[in-house]
């Protein structure tokens, strides 16, 4: 970073415009600052989850409704939403199927911890939708990559996992590992870790080959987790070749590869997974496959299969450690059923891949005419700026390029035209319901708040 400049946009500047629109944004919403200026009365750090504090905004606005891709808080402010729930509501807000499926079921159980006619639909939809032959119900993708990770050390016998610096996999313990000078440290800022995580994974660069066969010579991992572009930082797309490598290196150590697919979703029907001949032994998606309702979902091969009975055959009876009381509810069952039929297809996402082409190509020539160092990438429906030159390679250049006070500002400003992206990363979602128009609102607020900032 230059001095007194942070990617491309004097330090000073940033401030001044934050401050004045931190001005704007209480003026424009006093119902909000009543309820929720001074914290929500009953919850830890006054919001119902810590990270609802982690948007740009002085307080959170309180929502009073949602669809489709529309937004509108308690003090009539609208929004055109490209956050979306950070992939949660990919598909739109309240889609018409899921919402009937969820009337109908509400009114005959929510859960029984027994299958629905739901249940034999979604078994046969995954298999042909995402190809594997072998699928369970969870309810967060974390918890469906813990239980897939518990599989693959069930069926290697080997005891560590492999993630990539700068990975996102929810909350799983082992997944929490950064690379710090070239070591493996702990997450800087894990809460209550009093494990070496180290001990139980390795990590690597994202797109080195080298390194990741290094790691695997060990014979000690049983299974490499992986997004196919890291999107929970500045997004890293992988280079030509590197995933087909990365199978065709797990396959020769006798190491199992899971794909985890919550944000790559955006790729297509079958994801990134389907659209680019991916071949994991297992497969994790969370977040939209619902339709906002809680829900995840992973698959495995017959091979997996296979082994996993051969191990529960010598294993006694007890507590498995995967699966929770609520996974497979009926309720989210139903509204898997209506978005894997209903929502979640090829047409849908011909629209949302078209728009989403059109928003990133308008953002990267504003990003031109200013003459900022920032680069916009994509992947399928997901798009996002780094306020740095790209391409990224790695985690460590994308924990380098993240701009922490200068994103705020662009993500509060863009709030305050009209237009809301997610609160974590400069991520921008389109979905089925998205409209030609709000893609103009949002380039020209961009147009607006980046003709300020170099101003």
């Amino acid at each position: 970073m230059t001095a007194g400049f942070l990617g491309g946009v004097a330090l000073h500047r940033i401030g001044e415009i934050f401050t004045a629109e931190q001005r704007r944004y209480v003026d424009a919403h006093p119902r909000s600052l009543q309820r929720t200026g001074h914290g929500i009365a009953g919850f830890y750090d006054g919001v119902p989850m810590h990270w609802m504090k982690d948007w740009s905004m002085p307080f959170p606005f309180v929502v009073e409704s949602a669809r489709g891709a529309t937004l509108h808080d308690i003090d009539g402010n609208e929004y055109d939403d490209f956050c979306l729930g950070d992939t949660g509501s990919m598909f739109g807000h309240s889609p018409k199927p899921v919402a009937e499926a969820i009337a109908r079921q509400a009114d005959k159980g929510l859960t029984y911890m027994l299958p629905t006619e739901d249940a034999i639909a979604v078994g046969r939809l995954l298999m042909q939708r995402f190809g594997l032959p072998h699928w369970q119900i969870a309810t967060t993708a974390t918890d469906a990559n813990r239980f897939a990770l518990r599989v693959a050390r069930a069926v290697t016998g080997r005891p560590k996992i492999l993630v990539f610096n700068g990975c996102y996999h929810g909350s799983v313990d082992e997944t929490y590992l950064r690379l710090v000078a070239g070591r493996p440290v702990n997450r800087p800022g894990l809460l209550g870790q009093f494990v070496d995580l180290t001990q139980l994974a390795r990590v690597v660069e994202f797109n080195d080959l080298a390194a990741l066969e290094v790691a695997l010579a060990h014979g000690d991992v049983a299974c490499v987790i992986t997004e196919p572009v890291l999107t929970n930082s500045c997004m890293v797309l992988p280079e030509p070749g590197f995933l087909d490598d990365v199978r065709r290196l797990t396959r020769a150590t006798g190491t199992l590869l899971l794909i985890d697919e919550t944000h790559t979703i955006s790729t297509g029907p079958g994801g990134y997974t389907r659209a680019h001949g991916l071949e994991p032994d297992l497969f994790v998606l969370g977040k939209p496959i619902a339709g906002g309702v809680p829900a995840s979902v992973w698959g495995f091969t017959d091979d997996v299969a296979r082994r996993l009975g051969d191990v529960r055959a010598r294993t006694p009876p007890g507590h498995s450690g995967m699966g929770t009381t609520l996974s497979a509810n009926a309720l989210a069952l139903a509204a898997m059923r209506a978005t894997l039929e209903q929502v979640m297809t090829a047409g849908a996402y011909q629209h949302m891949d078209l728009l989403a082409e059109k928003l990133a190509a308008g953002l990267q020539a504003t990003v031109d005419s200013r003459r900022l160092p920032w680069h916009v990438v994509r992947v399928g429906a997901r798009v996002e700026f780094v306020c740095a030159p790209g391409p990224l390679r790695n985690g460590t250049q994308a924990e380098a390029a993240h701009a922490p006070a200068l994103e705020q500002t662009v993500h509060l400003a863009l709030l305050n035209r009209g237009c809301l992206i997610a609160p974590f990363h400069n991520m921008m979602l389109v979905c089925p319901a998205t409209a030609d128009a709000q893609v103009a609102r949002l380039q020209d607020a961009f147009a607006d708040v980046t003709e300020a900032l170099v101003t």
